[in-house]
């Protein structure tokens, strides 16, 4: 017992570094952001150390200029959230409903021939963020290349406006965070026996069922991976939204470097910070309880 004390004694005095870096790194960052968001803002940005909600009360509420007391729903603010739950869930669905196919597409290709597909699908991280973007952006702008190929076809009489809309940021996002959904997918795929899937069809199942009662259940955890990391960066995405949708859609990305930049108001857009850090905790913890759950019903 004593050897045993000793050895997990040894293994928190080598985890210490690494701890401490955790703290100093990621929780001291968060700490700084929840003070910040109770406190009164300064005239020119920064804060004054005065004790206040009145940030996290803007969040949800705003204030009648001439009559104070007057207090309304900060409808701008609502919207922004609903903009980017929505775009992030929409986002998330539609790479899983690509990426399902590519990553089939790969898993069931001859072994010596998958690295090269994986690798054709790793090559858009080489890249900048800011540069695919703007990729995106060539190709759906009013004089993009979509645009002038239905031009030309004769399919449109004058540019289709895609540009600052719902779409073209769906459309950005998906493309960016396509390979995120497709490697988890990949690698629960990877990992099936295909043997089952035989067995389905010798069990005269058609390919729908065979898909739905075999395939599905066995790379769940794959849609789950792949769900997480798409949905996290997609809610707080700020590149993306800022080039593709302009001013005319923010989501809370936007929001928040708004209230840091040109609103001067750090305590408010470190509430919103704080906000977007529930809502992404939250949306996991009721994700991961209900796939425990399926888990336990299912033995």
């Amino acid at each position: 017992m004593e050897a045993t004390k000793e050895r997990h004694g040894w293994k928190w005095l080598l985890c210490t570094p690494a701890l401490i870096v955790l703290v100093l790194a990621a929780s001291g960052p968060l700490m700084i952001v929840l003070i910040y968001s109770f406190l009164t803002p300064g005239n020119m940005g920064g804060v004054n150390w005065e004790f206040t909600t009145e940030a996290w009360f803007r969040v949800f509420w705003r204030r009648d200029i001439f009559d104070p007391d007057q207090v309304t729903w900060n409808e701008a603010h609502l919207t922004v959230f609903w903009r980017s739950i929505s775009l992030s869930l929409q986002t998330t669905l539609l790479c899983a409903f690509l990426g399902f196919p590519t990553a089939w597409f790969i898993a069931t290709r001859p072994p010596n021939s998958r690295a090269i597909w994986l690798f054709m699908i790793t090559i858009p991280f080489w890249t900048n963020l800011l540069i695919r973007t703007f990729a995106i952006q060539e190709l759906i702008r009013n004089n993009g290349t979509i645009n002038a190929l239905l031009l030309q076809t004769g399919v449109i009489n004058q540019p289709i406006q895609i540009m600052y809309t719902d779409f073209a940021v769906l459309l950005g996002m998906a493309y960016v965070f396509l390979p995120l959904m497709v490697l988890p997918l990949y690698a629960a795929m990877d990992k099936l026996d295909f043997r089952l899937v035989e067995a389905g069809y010798d069990l005269y199942a058609s390919r729908i069922k065979v898909l739905w009662y075999v395939i599905l259940p066995l790379v769940k955890p794959g849609f789950i991976a792949g769900s997480i990391l798409v949905f996290i960066p997609a809610i707080g995405a700020y590149v993306t939204p800022r080039v593709l949708g302009g001013g005319r859609t923010m989501m809370l990305g936007n929001l928040i470097a708004l209230q840091f930049g040109q609103g001067r108001n750090w305590p408010l857009g470190a509430a919103l910070a704080m906000l977007l850090l529930i809502i992404v905790v939250t949306a996991l913890v009721l994700y991961l309880r209900w796939v425990n759950r399926e888990e336990v019903r299912r033995g």
